[in-house]
């Protein structure tokens, strides 16, 4: 669309939000911004998303999808609404969880006088088999139909698979693949989709706010540019990343069983997992080019929607990643322990009684000379084994005892990331088998008060690394566990029991 076509004012009218902790809702938030958009996001604890987002020029009001009376305020003056909300990962009955977020934010939405919503949600018809639609396709599809029963046009987005760096459905694919040299397949592997990159996904959000005038909803099909199975889209990843994989299909294993399967493969898919893998029986490809003739936007084929998805899979601290994402039920996803994609993670958090800035002052201060408060001659027994192994040991130190900034050495890590007096990552420089980061990251958690979240990250290489991984693992505990507690200390306060 040319520029001269954009409803008058576009980039001044009030946009509303929801959804800007998960995984598409934090990019979209980014490309709206750099529109020059004026920008309101609807959180349930808006310190959360100010801490996400600290340099950001947005407003951030309270209010919850669930609680009908919280809505009003939020949206009053706003012309259009982004809603990319769901209740998934929350738990439950999650469908009906939807349905009642649905009508609550449509009602006010009406109400408030918002000119159009646009949403996104999923691909799939029952036309496509004769199979039934899984129960979150249905829903996905159903709350479409109740933001637009309240009389406010809605622009409803119908997606494919998304590819993305921290994307649930790139994970999974990324999971199996590079953990099952030899896959035996179920049924939907040979099901068709058409996965589409999220740079192109969150476009096509954007150029809603595009669309001329009018008092009609409209629904727009969007995938990529070629129609794949989901077997060939872990060929695809195969090649890329150099790996031989071998796929044999059975007609046993039902979408149930591969749920059962898949979560002993990524735990940390276990429940959402399984509403994902029930709806890989339903086809998701677009059928209707109405998307084609509205927008100028052509997306990206199969093979440059994961190469740039590999390309900036290390970028989180950067970008959004679903299991960030805090459900319609307020509850977070866990990432405690367990498997992220190909990678294995152990999380951390203590609350103290201090502002961010006085609770990031010991992270910025750690290794060197300060050492790493808790164990340091394991640490100085690793660094020797390191030198030993040829590798870079604790010799480098640091180069400031107070200061950090990006790239700075720091005994056997660098600093990947050092981000406003909230957030210190690390990446692993010492020989491993695989690679591994140590992260910090402090946000309010009001009156005066912090959390400290510290996560250790560790991307194994084949079994080597995975034994890497288990054999320490009960060391790794006990030296993060004390580390976070002389932490807390350092700020001020006594640490809590684990």
């Amino acid at each position: 669309m040319e520029p001269s076509d954009r409803p008058a004012n576009s980039t001044s009218r009030l946009i509303l939000l929801t959804g800007v902790t998960g995984y598409v809702g934090g990019r979209l938030l980014r490309a709206v911004l750099e529109r020059g958009a004026r920008v309101r996001c609807l959180a349930r604890q808006p310190d959360r998303v100010r801490a996400r987002f600290p340099a950001t020029a947005m407003e951030v009001a309270a209010g919850d999808c669930l609680d009908p009376a919280s809505l009003g305020p939020a949206l009053a003056g706003v012309d259009t609404a982004y809603y990319l909300v769901h209740s998934m990962s929350g738990g439950g009955d999650f469908a009906e969880q939807d349905r009642v977020a649905a009508r609550n934010f449509g009602q006010a939405a009406h109400v408030a006088g918002v000119r159009r919503i646009v949403y996104l949600g999923g691909l799939g018809s029952e036309n496509d088999t004769g199979a039934p639609l899984s129960d979150h396709l249905r829903s996905r599809q159903e709350t479409g139909a109740l933001l637009r029963e309240s009389g406010v046009p809605v622009i409803e987005f119908r997606a494919s698979v998304i590819l993305g760096s921290g994307s649930l459905s790139f994970e999974i694919i990324r999971a199996l693949t590079e953990r099952l040299p030899v896959m035996i397949c179920p049924r939907w592997v040979a099901t068709v989709a058409q996965p589409i990159a999220i740079e192109d996904v969150i476009a096509y959000l954007v150029a809603a706010l595009d669309l001329p005038d009018d008092a009609s909803s409209r629904v727009f099909q969007v995938g990529g540019a070629e129609r794949v199975s989901y077997g060939g889209i872990m060929r695809e990843y195969a090649h890329q990343r150099g790996l031989r994989r071998l796929l044999i299909s059975v007609p046993v294993l039902t979408p149930h069983l591969s749920s059962l399967w898949l979560g002993l493969i990524t735990p940390v898919y276990a429940r959402i997992g399984r509403q994902l893998i029930e709806g890989m029986k339903n086809p998701t490809i677009v059928s209707d080019d109405a998307a084609m003739r509205a927008f100028s936007i052509r997306p990206l084929g199969l093979a440059d929607a994961i190469r740039r998805a590999l390309a900036f899979e290390d970028h989180e601290s950067a970008d959004t990643r679903w299991a960030d994402a805090l459900s319609a039920s307020g509850r977070p996803a866990s990432v405690h322990g367990a498997r992220f994609g190909s990678r294995l993670i152990y999380t951390r958090v203590c609350e103290v009684p201090v502002p961010v800035e006085l609770a990031f002052i010991p992270i910025r201060r750690i290794g060197g000379a300060t050492g790493w408060y808790w164990g340091n001659w394991l640490w100085r027994a690793r660094g020797a084994v390191d030198l030993l192994m040829g590798g870079v040991g604790l010799r480098r130190g640091r180069r400031d005892p107070e200061r950090l900034v990006l790239g700075d050495t720091l005994d056997f890590w660098r600093v990947e990331t050092i981000a406003d007096g909230r957030r210190l990552r690390l990446a692993a420089e010492m020989k491993l088998p695989g690679r591994a980061w140590l992260d910090f990251e402090v946000t309010p958690a009001g009156a005066g008060r912090s959390t400290i979240r510290q996560t250790a990250v560790f991307d194994p290489i084949g079994l080597g690394g995975l034994l890497y991984w288990y054999a320490l693992y009960p060391v790794h505990t006990v030296i993060f566990d004390r580390m976070l507690r002389a932490i807390v200390a350092r700020a001020g306060v006594s640490a809590p029991h684990p």
